[in-house]
C-alpha cells in the first residue's frame, strides 16, 4: 500500500515539463544500472517503494538496461505486477531504444524495423498496454531521419507511446526533430542528455538552450558523473568501488583538478548543509530548462540523501 503522504507537497516535488501539460518529479528514478537480474529483486522492491511513496512518479528505463540487457524492464514488469499496476496511471514509466539490443542488422539504431520490435518487446516485458514517454535513444547518422521520427509519431497513433523523446541527439538533427514532429501534431515532449558539473555538454552545444526556447523538457543523466561527484574518491579509490573495477569508470579520471573540485564542493555544501552529491544535484536542477535529473540508486539510503535536494 502506498503512503497516503506522497504527495505532500506538489510544488516542490514537481517541475512542468517544458510547454506540455505534463509535471515531472524533480528528482527521478533512473533505471540503467542495480534493477538487473543481477541485482537482488527485494533491494529494486524496496527503492521503487521508497521513490513511489516519496513522490517519485517517473521511472526512466531502456531496452538494454539491465544487466544483462532487458532485464530491468523485466524487474519492472515483475513489480508492476506485484505492486504497482494499482497505481498505473499515477506513474510515468519510459523506455528507449536505440543501443545494441540483439545481434544481427536489426538489432540497434534507428530504422522502423528495429524501434517497432524493440518497444513491442519492452511492452513484453514490463507487463504494460502502452508507455508514458519512447525514446529514441541515440541519433542514426544512416537511417533518413524521417523513418526513426515517423515511427515514433506512429507509435503515438497506435497507442503504443503516451509521449515521444529524444536521447542523446546532436543539435541540428534535434532540431529538425523538433520541426518534424511539430509538424506532425506530435511535439517533442523532452530530451534525455548527459549533463553535470564536469560534462556541460548540452550547455556548451546550446541544446539546453534550444529546448528551454522551443518549450521542451530536459532531463539530466548521470548527475553525479557515475559517483565522481560524490566523497567516494577524495580519499583514495575504494576496493569495491566502479573505479576499481575500470569497467564504467577509468581510474585516471580521478586527477588533481577533480579533487579540488570535490573539496571546493565540500566546503559549499557544510555551508548549506549538504553532501557533494547533494551540492551537484541542486546545480543542475538550478539550471534554468532543467525539468528533472535521473539518479541511479543501489540504495533506500541513497535516494533518500539524493531526495534530501528538494
Amino acid at each position: 500500500m502506498a503512503s497516503a503522504s506522497r504527495y505532500g507537497e506538489m510544488n516542490r516535488l514537481f517541475n512542468r515539463c517544458g510547454q506540455s501539460g505534463v509535471l515531472l518529479p524533480k528528482v527521478s528514478l533512473g533505471m540503467w544500472h542495480n534493477f538487473g537480474a543481477e541485482d537482488p529483486y527485494e533491494r529494486s522492491r524496496a527503492i521503487t517503494h521508497y521513490a513511489f511513496d516519496h513522490g517519485i512518479t517517473h521511472f526512466d528505463l531502456a531496452n538494454n538496461y539491465g544487466p544483462p540487457a532487458g532485464s530491468a524492464e523485466e524487474t519492472m514488469g515483475r513489480l508492476m505486477e506485484q505492486d504497482f499496476a494499482p497505481y498505473r496511471d499515477e506513474l510515468f514509466i519510459s523506455t528507449k531504444a536505440g543501443y545494441l539490443m540483439w545481434d544481427g542488422p536489426y538489432g540497434e539504431w534507428g530504422s522502423r524495423k528495429y524501434l517497432t520490435a524493440s518497444l513491442d518487446q519492452s511492452l513484453r516485458r514490463m507487463k504494460l498496454d502502452y508507455v508514458d514517454l519512447f525514446y529514441s535513444h541515440r541519433y542514426d547518422p544512416d537511417t533518413p531521419i524521417e523513418e526513426t521520427l515517423q515511427t515514433l509519431v506512429d507509435f503515438v497513433r497506435q497507442g503504443k507511446a503516451l509521449y515521444v523523446g529524444i536521447s542523446n541527439w546532436p543539435l541540428e538533427p534535434l532540431k529538425a526533430a523538433t520541426r518534424y514532429l511539430h509538424e506532425r501534431g506530435v511535439p517533442l515532449l523532452i530530451y534525455q542528455g548527459r549533463l553535470n558539473m564536469i560534462d556541460r555538454k548540452p550547455m556548451d552545444e546550446g541544446i539546453l538552450a534550444f529546448c528551454r526556447q522551443e518549450g521542451i523538457g530536459f532531463i539530466a543523466y548521470s548527475p553525479l558523473a557515475q559517483g565522481l561527484l560524490t566523497d567516494r574518491y577524495l580519499d583514495g579509490i575504494p576496493s569495491d568501488s566502479r573505479m576499481a573495477k575500470e569497467h564504467f569508470l577509468k581510474s585516471e579520471r580521478r586527477t588533481p583538478e577533480l579533487l579540488r573540485m570535490l573539496h571546493d564542493l565540500q566546503q559549499e555544501g557544510q555551508a548549506h548543509g549538504r553532501t557533494i552529491a547533494q551540492e551537484a544535484l541542486a546545480w543542475i536542477l538550478a539550471q534554468e530548462g532543467v525539468t528533472s535529473v535521473l539518479v541511479g540508486v543501489s540504495s533506500v539510503e541513497q535516494l533518500k540523501n539524493n531526495l534530501a535536494v528538494i
